[in-house]
């Protein structure tokens, strides 16, 4: 899903790249709005920015969309009592501080030939503008600004179809792209990936009624069990009798997951693809104490995305792990105005140094990710005045030298501090004793790969190495390498 009037300004982990929302859908449920709500608290991890929640009864549709957390407004009995109807859908969508308007904010709901229709996304759709542009040519009046509203625009126009389904695939069939699509009709709940599967999306089973969830802890947290991932390129179609039907409308492409999923965006506790998160975070983390080993006293995380990581390479390496960074997780992109001075304060709102376990110490400090490196040169400096002896910063993924297109949040190529410096250079800035990144090779291997294959890669890692597999049909060649602000994330 991408705004195409978005803001500008970023505050708290700007230095990170931003997932763009998670998902989640139920039907055959009597409390299916608290069981959404449920599942996009677990999922929250993927969005803090704004959520929603759209709901039937099989004939009337129910809506409750607001700005903020889950919690800020699906923890009222009251709220949820307006969400009557045994099947739902919600969105929750990522962090920003700049302006947010409330239509932006899905699940959509628009009124069709065929009845009422709501829509969640997670992605991105690449020609969405160009789309987008021809659609208001032609007559069409738009009341969002993000993409996800062009998919509602083609249905509505495909008048040769003669079902919601058949209504969906036409339109998917004109857009290129990244998207995990959840929908609901009066009388069912429709689950989309991508042909080329790029983000995540599960089928599980509560009580013998489908579910659907970005990631498996949405599924867990209502005690549903994990049927399986949605293939790519598969539409199912879940009834309020539990059935499920399945489509393969796409012409077939080769799958690639993102990669960065198992880095950073997905929790910990995730299964995706039959592949446990934690397990190749921790991998990830003994592979990088392969690569690149160096005497220490002890492995510090940065938390939280860097401790499975830490924990693999501090197995690996036969050292000492310990919590030498304590993070603050109370403290909210809300919590104070962000003026020049807080702004000065960065890490230290979200992070504070646990002097025992660095003071004399040769640090390792294992982090999942650098963006744009500032935040490493706080963490760095603020180790360094705890009294570490050595730090030395080692990162569990390649060095990032590529803007993102598919539903991640990143800042352009020229911003990129790997795109424009060389180790050295980064080393200095950053301010370690040694710095050293994982090798795409290397994360292929804790992702359970022998190597990347690179004439038919098996993950997209275009971040890592400019290899997109989806065309990025609005953008000249000049423009590849930069996010114009048609494409920038809300």
């Amino acid at each position: 899903m991408v705004d195409f009037f978005p803001s500008a300004s970023r505050f708290g982990d700007a230095d990170k790249p931003r997932e763009e929302c998670g998902v989640f859908g139920i039907i055959g449920c009597e409390t299916a709005a608290s069981h959404t709500a449920l599942g996009l608290h677990a999922l929250q991890h993927r969005g803090q920015e704004a959520v929603g929640i759209v709901t039937t009864d099989g004939d009337r549709f129910f809506a409750e969309r607001a700005l903020g957390l889950v919690g800020d407004t699906f923890a009222d009995s009251t709220v949820l009592a307006r969400l009557k109807g045994s099947a739902a859908i919600g969105h929750v969508r990522y962090a920003t501080t700049g302006e947010t308007i409330l239509r932006n904010v899905q699940p959509l709901f628009a009124e069709l030939a065929f009845g009422g229709f709501a829509i969640a996304h997670n992605g991105n759709l690449t020609n969405a503008l160009k789309l987008r542009q021809q659609l208001i040519d032609n007559g069409s009046l738009f009341q969002a600004t993000t993409d996800t509203e062009v998919i509602i625009h083609l249905m509505a126009r495909a008048q040769n179809a003669s079902t919601v389904v058949e209504r969906l695939i036409a339109a998917l069939k004109q857009v290129t792209g990244a998207y995990s699509l959840i929908c609901l009709t009066k009388d069912s709940v429709i689950g989309v990936r991508d042909p080329a599967g790029v983000r995540p999306l599960v089928l599980g089973r509560l009580d013998g009624k489908p579910v659907l969830a970005s990631e498996t802890c949405g599924l867990d947290i209502i005690g549903a069990t994990l049927e399986r991932d949605i293939s790519p390129g598969e539409l199912i179609v879940l009834h309020t009798d539990g059935r499920v039907e399945s489509f393969f409308p796409f012409d077939a492409v080769a799958s690639r997951f993102c990669v960065f999923e198992y880095i950073y965006f997905a929790r910990p506790d995730s299964d995706l693809n039959e592949k446990s998160v934690y397990a190749v975070r921790r991998r990830i983390g003994m592979e990088l104490a392969h690569e690149a080993g160096i005497n220490a006293d002890v492995v510090i995380p940065v938390p939280d995305s860097g401790v499975p990581a830490a924990i693999g390479y501090a197995q690996a390496a036969n050292l000492p792990f310990e919590l030498g960074i304590i993070r603050n997780h109370y403290v909210g992109r809300t919590f104070i105005e962000p003026t020049d001075q807080i702004r000065h304060l960065g890490v230290k709102l979200k992070h504070n140094p646990n002097r025992a376990e660095l003071k004399d110490k040769r640090v390792i400090l294992v982090d999942d990710s650098i963006v744009r490196g500032t935040t490493s040169v706080k963490i760095v400096d603020m180790v360094r005045q705890a009294g570490a002896k050595e730090v030395h910063l080692r990162i569990a993924s390649p060095p990032t030298i590529n803007p993102c297109f598919y539903g991640i949040d990143t800042p352009s190529k020229e911003k990129l501090l790997a795109s424009n410096h060389t180790l050295e250079e980064m080393r200095k800035y950053i301010g370690v004793d040694s710095l050293a990144f994982l090798s795409v090779d290397g994360l292929y291997r804790a992702v359970g790969e022998a190597k990347r294959n690179k004439e038919m890669p098996q993950y997209c890692d275009a971040c890592f190495t400019g290899d997109y597999p989806l065309p990025l049909v609005d953008m000249t060649p000049e423009q590849k390498g930069k996010k114009r602000k048609a494409l920038l994330h809300c």
